[in-house]
């Protein structure tokens, strides 16, 4: 089967050369998406013997993938397989992840760092975050090295341009109703290599995250809560009235307690019920494609 490797990159020159030539090995192209990188990433990785393609500017890892998925999806491949370019992935460890496609046990494949029970301090969060949003079960939901059949990848439909991209798929993968599994990997944290800032990309990550929840689910992450809200402040508002009726005094700061509960919660189920009416309408326009 035709195998084709994409690789983001934003400024990787130190790392990308190796990267690439040991990725040879298992493929029979690479396309690296150089993405708005200022020193010698293209270069490097042109002569190594990756196909180069250019963003004039820094779109974020999610546009590089969908650029690179794009181009690999028209030239016959029939397994893409996505590997970070600071190093991090061994390419020597691509047969073991594409393993499950190439014997139809999966349609996308996960190498995960943390199977082992090994998750990092700060990444167990948006895991769960992201598998909440998700519905299925994910050691490592914020993997970089994946793969994925040509047929399963035509089915999605990416909105994300950042790295909250990897959440987004495993979404879409529920959506699908795809068969996901995971693959045990080693991995290698070089701090000279990588481009992100660990706890700024956490903090964008984890909002992206929030987000892609409110637009996918909004019933169960705005309009309940929302519709909670509301009867609490109208049940307070009642009350009110009960005990001003019998003659009791009311107090200003219960009352402006009730009346913000009350306008909050209206406000969230109302934005909550528009934000459901507009995703069910984007799905429909994605499924006409």
């Amino acid at each position: 089967m035709k195998i084709t490797v994409v690789i983001p990159a934003f400024n990787e020159e130190i790392s990308i050369g190796s990267i690439v030539l040991k990725t040879k090995k298992y493929s029979d192209q690479i396309i690296v998406i150089d993405d708005g990188s200022v020193d010698k990433t293209a270069m490097i990785a042109k002569l190594a013997g990756a196909k180069i393609i250019r963003h004039h500017k820094n779109m974020g890892k999610g546009e590089a993938l969908k650029t690179g998925f794009n181009v690999a999806s028209q030239n016959g491949t029939e397994i893409i397989v996505t590997i970070n370019a600071d190093g991090q992935h061994d390419p020597d460890e691509i047969p073991n992840v594409i393993a499950p496609i190439l014997s139809k046990e999966a349609d996308m494949v996960i190498g995960s760092r943390y199977l082992n029970g090994n998750n990092r301090a700060g990444q167990i969060f948006l895991d769960r975050l992201t598998n909440i949003n998700s519905r299925i079960k994910i050691a490592d939901t914020q993997s970089g090295f994946r793969a994925f059949s040509v047929n399963a990848l035509k089915l999605f439909h990416f909105r994300k341009n950042g790295f909250s991209i990897e959440s987004e798929m495993l979404a879409e993968v529920a959506r699908t109703g795809l068969k996901i599994k995971e693959v045990d990997i080693g991995v290698r944290y070089v701090v000279d290599c990588s481009t992100q800032n660990s706890l700024y990309h956490r903090v964008n990550l984890l909002v992206d995250i929030l987000q892609e929840m409110e637009f996918r689910n909004p019933s169960n992450y705005i309009i309940v809560p929302g519709l909670i809200f509301g009867t609490i402040g109208l049940g307070m508002g009642l009350n009110y009235l009960q005990v001003f009726y019998q003659g009791g005094s009311l107090h200003f700061r219960p009352i402006l307690m009730m009346i913000l509960m009350t306008l909050v919660g209206l406000f969230m189920a109302f934005s909550g019920v528009i934000l459901h009416y507009m995703s069910k309408m984007i799905e429909r326009k994605k499924s006409d494609i």
